[in-house]
């Protein structure tokens, strides 16, 4: 097969005008560069360069928090009250500055039982109290020896009047009594004291403190991490301090336990109720109890921890309402858990948990101050529960 040769003429062609041909540089060892193209530059030798000196700014650093010592004070009763017992009244006199603060309070805020002032000294900031005997919610009492009148100064915040979430104070009752020794005339001169301005009057006051605290696994401290897991114990304590001779149980009357700080929102979950009634056993099956009392000024209970369903970042809050009120138990004074063989008291009283079932209670919210409790709501929170394996 033979093969014709092309036509066309191939001819030596020349390079576009924008690339310039270079002679072809030599190297050191007699041969030509490789950089046809002209595009690599000429390395011209220079002289020395400086050093750099900048470098990457560094970061602030936070100045460490140095150890503190730190011890938590404890509110002081302040002298408020004074009480003078007279033939057939009685004259009390009551600082405006109640709780020693500095902060005089209301005037309206402060009744000797249910009864308002009958005078003030606005120099002093002093509030004057005067009645019968046997009035102002007054009670008697009758021992071997005296006869016995028995009064209430009741402070109640006005903060709660006003529509507000919040309260600076607590409420408190300070308790005056007036003592007369039967084997004199009660109208003799000899029984009416002189008196004396409430500076330096011996006081008789009662300021009921509550608190609700997580406590550790030997109930021993306050436990300083709020993290648990589902299936642990959640150690709760409630207390009362009380500044005042007078023996006292505190209760826990309610709980609710709420996904957000708001005890209305919802999911909620109550699960003490019916005036001490821990129903949670019951309802899910947990080991949910109240501890044996050892202390009449401290009830403690367990709670199995627990999350909502909606809430995915396990957060619980817990408001309950705490009262305080005589050493006795009864079926509106009492702290009952469930178990496999009923209803059983922290007070070893089971007679006063028979009620957990039905209704226990049966008194109105305007008598509470009249029947000598002290009413409270504390909170604890929030609560973060998580599940095994959950960082």
């Amino acid at each position: 097969m033979s093969v014709v040769p092309s036509k066309h003429v191939f001819a030596p062609q020349t390079f576009p005008a924008q690339f310039h041909v270079q002679t072809p540089v030599r190297t050191d060892f007699g041969k030509p560069s490789q950089d046809l193209m002209g595009v690599q530059s000429k390395e011209l030798l220079q002289g020395p360069v400086a050093k750099l000196t900048w470098s990457f700014p560094s970061l602030p650093e936070e100045p460490q928090q140095p150890d503190i010592p730190f011890d938590l004070p404890h509110p002081i009763p302040a002298n408020s009250v004074a009480a003078q017992c007279g033939e057939n009244s009685v004259y009390v006199e009551v600082r405006k500055d109640f709780f020693g603060t500095g902060n005089p309070l209301l005037s309206s805020a402060f009744t000797l039982g249910g009864c308002t002032a009958t005078g003030e000294d606005p120099s002093a900031q002093v509030l004057i109290f005067e009645s019968e005997l046997h009035g102002c919610s007054s009670a008697s009492m009758v021992t071997e020896d005296e006869l016995v009148y028995t009064y209430n100064i009741i402070y109640t915040p006005q903060e709660v009047s006003y529509g507000v979430p919040i309260v600076r104070s607590s409420s408190a009752v300070v308790g005056i009594e007036c003592h007369y020794p039967r084997t004199h005339n009660v109208s003799s001169d000899a029984l009416i004291p002189t008196w004396i301005p409430y500076a330096s009057t011996k006081v008789a006051e009662e300021v009921f403190v509550f608190s609700l605290k997580l406590m550790t696994d030997d109930w021993m401290f306050e436990r300083p991490s709020n993290q648990y897991f589902l299936g642990d114990m959640i150690n709760l304590e409630a207390s009362v301090v009380l500044y005042s001779h007078v023996p006292v149980r505190v209760f826990v009357d309610s709980c609710m336990a709420t996904a957000v700080p708001d005890v209305t929102s919802v999911p909620r979950y109550s699960f003490i109720e019916n005036n001490g009634c821990l129903v949670d056993a019951k309802l899910t099956g947990s080991t949910s109890h109240f501890m044996p009392r050892t202390q009449g000024d401290k009830l403690r209970f367990q709670l199995e921890a627990f999350r909502f369903q909606q809430a995915d970042n396990g957060l619980v809050y817990i408001t309950c309402i705490l009262k305080a009120a005589a050493a006795t138990s009864s079926s509106e004074q009492k702290a009952c858990s469930f178990s496999a063989n009923g209803w059983v008291s922290a007070d070893e009283s089971d007679q006063v948990c028979g009620c957990c079932d039905t209704t226990c209670s049966v008194r109105s919210g305007s008598d509470r101050l009249l029947t000598g409790l002290q009413w409270e709501k504390a909170s604890v929170g929030p609560i973060n529960v998580k599940d095994y394996g959950q960082k």
